[in-house]
């Protein structure tokens, strides 16, 4: 069951990646859910899926915490 949380939460921040507060507010609800080894792994695909997507760079800042 974990492992769907981490695919549910990728898919609801690409559907929400249009709106950066709206991204940000995903992003946090995600992190207070997922466990640790989840927080890494989203940790690696948001570097990724963010690479062209300059406005959500900060974003980066709440998993380096």
């Amino acid at each position: 069951m974990p492992r769907a949380m981490l695919d549910y939460t990728k898919t609801i921040l690409q559907k929400v990646s249009f709106d950066v507060r709206l991204f940000t507010k995903e992003l946090k609800k995600a992190i207070s859910r997922l466990m640790p080894n989840e927080i890494e792994e989203l940790k690696i695909w948001l570097q990724y899926f963010i690479v062209d997507k300059p406005e959500l760079q900060p974003t980066l800042l709440l998993l380096k915490a």
